[in-house]
């Protein structure tokens, strides 16, 4: 019988705040934290918009010791994972170290900065930056490894690098490894750092707003009118334990995940699959053993461009019909690549908690080739519902689904 598994502690670093309290005033009052950005110096980059963290530091926190393996990616990451921890009251407490506490955890890559450093070796044939830490900074494994270095964890590490599912990929890995037993706390989520490089990516494939005059207007998922997406950045951290482990320490519990999907396309590198993507949400239905009718929300992966938006809700359709409310908070944060996914599950979970959804930011006029969804616009929602599910989808054609159950 497979143990269940609660969530007693989250915690995230993100450009509209690093509590709930202020994300949820931001939210509740329609700002965005997209902002055009000081990047002229760029040329061929057509977009000059991102959402940035404005003001973050863990200098005076952190010793230099401790900071010196992390680039931006793997402070963000660390910084959520010890809210979260704070929050799960775990902070210091043997568990962590006692081999029975793991962490999964994503991001799209590392650090970018020091892949100057190669570079120059590369191209120049010296380098004048290398060092010992460069490539600890840079791996794809680097913030599932600073976190376990920093807090001394000693059971199984997986690391997650899926793109835009790291983080919620990372949650289901986290969930399935405390259902069989193999560990009794899991420190689970996602992290990215806001780079230009990042946002070459989407741009090269015509795939970014380029509504450089109106910042505060753009990205507009599932909108008639969206013009592609923003680049943004952070991170959000899970704490994930057994039920019974949980309850005899006597920890907060703030949700359970009852169901996880995960399968990929198999088609195409850039192009999603609607047929697939709505494999994946049943998967996780099947996994949680519910009908369809049981959810009540579905927190959508909406990055505001025209192939994703369109595949996306013919799958959410193809599973629910019509009436599903559905949002997405990439148009509040911009799309945070492998933090996306443990940012919505985050503040899905407190928004279901506290029975209030946002609406999509800027959608103003449903883009008719998207399947008939109830989509959450200009005004939020009351909504009672003990289940929501999380949805994201990634490059490669990856597709995974997160179902939480009201606690």
């Amino acid at each position: 019988m497979k143990r269940r598994v609660v969530v007693t502690g989250m915690g995230g670093v993100t450009a509209l705040g690093s509590d709930w309290p202020r994300i949820r005033a931001e939210l509740h009052a329609g700002n965005t934290a997209i902002r055009r950005m000081d990047w002229d110096r760029y040329t061929g980059i057509n977009s000059k918009l991102a959402a940035p963290i404005i003001d973050f530091t863990v200098e005076q926190r952190y010793s230099r010791k401790q900071l010196r393996t992390m680039g931006r990616v793997s402070r963000l990451a660390v910084s959520a994972t010890e809210q979260a921890l704070d929050q799960a009251g775990l902070l210091g407490e043997a568990v962590l170290k006692g081999g029975r506490c793991g962490i999964a955890y994503g991001s799209s890559f590392g650090s970018i900065a020091p892949i100057l450093s190669f570079a120059e070796l590369m191209r120049d044939g010296v380098s004048r930056t290398l060092n010992a830490t460069s490539y600890v900074q840079v791996m794809s494994h680097t913030a599932a490894v600073n976190i376990a270095l920093f807090f001394g964890l000693t059971g199984r590490i997986i690391p997650t690098s899926t793109a835009c599912t790291s983080g919620s990929m990372a949650i289901g890995y986290a969930c399935e490894t405390i259902q069989s037993g193999k560990a009794d706390v899991m420190v689970a989520g996602g992290a990215d750092e806001l780079d230009i490089s990042d946002v070459a990516v989407f741009d090269t494939l015509f795939a970014t707003s380029t509504n450089n005059g109106n910042p505060e207007l753009t990205p507009r998922p599932y909108d008639v009118a969206r013009d592609g997406l923003v680049i943004g950045e952070g991170a959000a951290t899970l704490i994930l334990e057994d039920r019974d482990h949980a309850l005899a320490r006597g920890a907060p519990i703030h949700s359970e995940i009852v169901g996880f999907g995960t399968n990929c396309d198999g088609h195409h590198a850039t192009h999603p699959q609607a047929a697939t993507m709505e494999i994946a949400l049943r998967l996780a239905l099947e996994d949680a053993g519910l009908p369809a009718s049981e959810i009540g929300f579905v927190s959508g992966h909406g990055t505001a461009t025209e192939a994703g938006d369109i595949a996306e809700s013919q799958a959410t359709h193809a599973v629910f019909g019509d009436g599903m409310p559905i949002h997405s908070l990439k148009s509040y944060f911009g799309h945070t690549l492998g933090a996306c996914g443990a940012l919505e599950a985050w503040l899905g979970i407190e928004m279901m908690r506290e029975r209030s959804f946002v609406p999509t930011a800027n959608l103003t006029s449903v883009d008719p080739r998207c399947s008939p969804l109830d989509y959450i616009m200009t005004e939020g929602r009351s909504l009672e519902t003990n289940y929501l599910m999380s949805n994201n989808f990634a490059f490669g054609g990856i597709n995974t689904s997160l179902i939480f159950r009201l606690a």
